[in-house]
C-alpha cells in the first residue's frame, strides 16, 4: 500500500484545437520510453474522468515524488498561440474538484500542489492548484 502525501496537478500542454485522451498520453509516455501512462487520472475537457495508471502504482509524473503522490492531468494548458495558459473548461473545474474532493477522502493528509511548485521551468498546470484547492 503506497502512503499517498501529494496530489500533483498537471496539464498536457496542448492547444484548444488539439486531443489528449489517456490512450494518446499512453502512447506518448511509451515513445519516450516509459512503462505507460504516467498518470492517475486525465480529466478531458468535456469533463470525463479516465484513468491512467492504478493508484496502487507508482506514477511517472514528478520526478523525486511519484512513490507517495497522485498525477492528475487535464487536457489543455495551451492556449491558441502555444503559449501556457489555464484553459480549464466549466466542466473540467467541475469534474476535477469532484475527483480531488474524492481522493481526499482516500487520502485525507494529501497536499494539492501543481507540478510547477517542484519544476520552476514549468508553468503546469497553468494555475495556483494550491490556492484553489487549498479548502478540501
Amino acid at each position: 500500500m503506497r502512503t499517498i502525501t501529494l496530489i500533483i496537478l498537471h496539464c498536457s500542454g496542448i492547444k484548444p484545437e488539439q486531443r489528449s485522451s489517456a490512450r494518446q498520453i499512453d502512447q506518448w509516455h511509451r515513445a519516450k520510453g516509459w512503462q505507460g501512462i504516467g498518470y492517475h487520472y486525465v480529466v478531458r475537457r468535456s469533463g470525463t474522468v479516465e484513468v491512467g495508471r492504478p493508484e496502487t502504482k507508482a506514477g511517472a509524473h514528478c520526478q523525486g515524488h511519484n512513490r507517495h503522490s497522485i498525477g492528475i492531468c487535464y487536457e489543455g494548458g495551451l492556449d491558441a498561440q502555444g503559449r501556457p495558459a489555464d484553459t480549464r473548461t466549466d466542466r473540467q473545474k467541475e469534474a476535477l474538484h469532484l475527483l480531488i474532493k474524492d481522493l481526499k477522502k482516500r487520502y485525507p493528509k494529501a497536499l494539492v500542489v501543481g507540478h510547477n511548485v517542484f519544476n520552476k521551468y514549468k508553468a503546469c498546470p497553468c494555475f495556483d492548484a494550491a490556492k484553489e484547492y487549498m479548502n478540501m
